[in-house]
């Protein structure tokens, strides 16, 4: 049985990396040789210095008439891929808007109802909260981010002048990051405060804490410049039975893609945001790039 260290040291029927280093020419030249054509050879090794010809990789697959000898379909530009990539990145941004919007509603509601519930220091009081082990994980990443940003005026003003470990929660909150406002959340015991959470936004509380640990995934992906357009995530949510109008639009054969995400955060930027146009720069932003959606998971 392989350990997972010898799992990764075991060379059995695997063989050496022999491909060559090549230059942004012979990279021209071989995406060539492969079928590819340049309306502008000159921007094109402009693109290739700045992007890395292996990330770019990852858009032209689906330009690929066969994957084994990675020979192009006719009629494919290096300027289509190029497309494909701007249109990923603007999407990851427009995503990041969307998140920031979400994760600051959701820290308000958090801070605000465990205050209310449990008094200014809630974080602080371990038996309100359903796993140990998670709670204290939670807490030391907390302390670490406040000792990170100890010198930010509304954390020193607390820590110099009161004597409890932490500022209260609803100063502590703006430190926590995404996946610790879903940690927090989703371990917090007593259901009806978590449900009290979740109904603002329309949803069961199960569902609010499904879809905030996806949206983590979703919200480093885009913040490392990681490609989302045609990504499975490995982690997806549990989709709402209702609202039913929105239950509807949900694709369930494809929930792994980002579909169900953008209509998700569509719904809740809604609620959020009562004149949010977020839904038109989607749109819009599709019909600029003109974009198969259907690699997205669109219905």
């Amino acid at each position: 049985m392989l350990t997972p260290r010898s799992y990764f040291l075991n060379t059995t029927n695997k063989q050496s990396f022999l491909k060559p280093f090549l230059t942004i020419d012979q990279q021209i030249h071989q995406l060539k040789s492969r079928g590819m054509n340049f309306h502008d050879e000159k921007k094109a090794k402009y693109y290739l210095e700045n992007l890395n010809y292996y990330r770019l990789g990852g858009y032209w697959l689906i330009f690929e008439e066969n994957h084994d000898s990675h020979k192009f379909k006719e009629n494919t530009y290096f300027e289509d891929v190029l497309n494909l990539y701007i249109f990923d990145r603007e999407l990851r941004l427009l995503l990041l808007d969307a998140i920031e919007r979400i994760e600051v509603s959701i820290r308000s509601k958090l801070a605000y109802h465990l205050a209310e519930s449990f008094g200014s220091h809630a974080h602080l009081k371990s038996e309100i909260f359903s796993s140990s082990l998670k709670y204290e994980k939670t807490l030391d990443k907390l302390k670490a981010e406040i000792d990170r940003n100890k010198s930010e005026i509304y954390i020193k003003h607390h820590l110099d002048k009161y004597s409890e470990d932490l500022p209260p929660i609803w100063v502590s909150v703006e430190v926590m990051t995404m996946g610790q406002i879903s940690s927090w959340y989703s371990n917090i015991k007593d259901r009806k405060y978590k449900q009290i959470i979740a109904k603002y936004y329309g949803l069961d509380e199960k569902i609010l804490s499904s879809f905030l640990h996806h949206l983590t995934i979703v919200r480093n992906t885009s913040a490392h410049h990681s490609r989302v357009w045609n990504r499975k995530f490995t982690i997806d949510f549990s989709l709402p039975n209702f609202p039913k109008e929105l239950n509807e639009r949900f694709n369930i054969s494809s929930k792994k893609y980002i579909y169900n995400t953008l209509i998700m955060c569509e719904y809740l930027l809604n609620i959020i945001s009562e004149d949010s146009n977020w839904r038109k720069r989607l749109d819009d932003l599709i019909l600029k790039h003109n974009i198969d959606v259907k690699r997205m998971g669109f219905v």
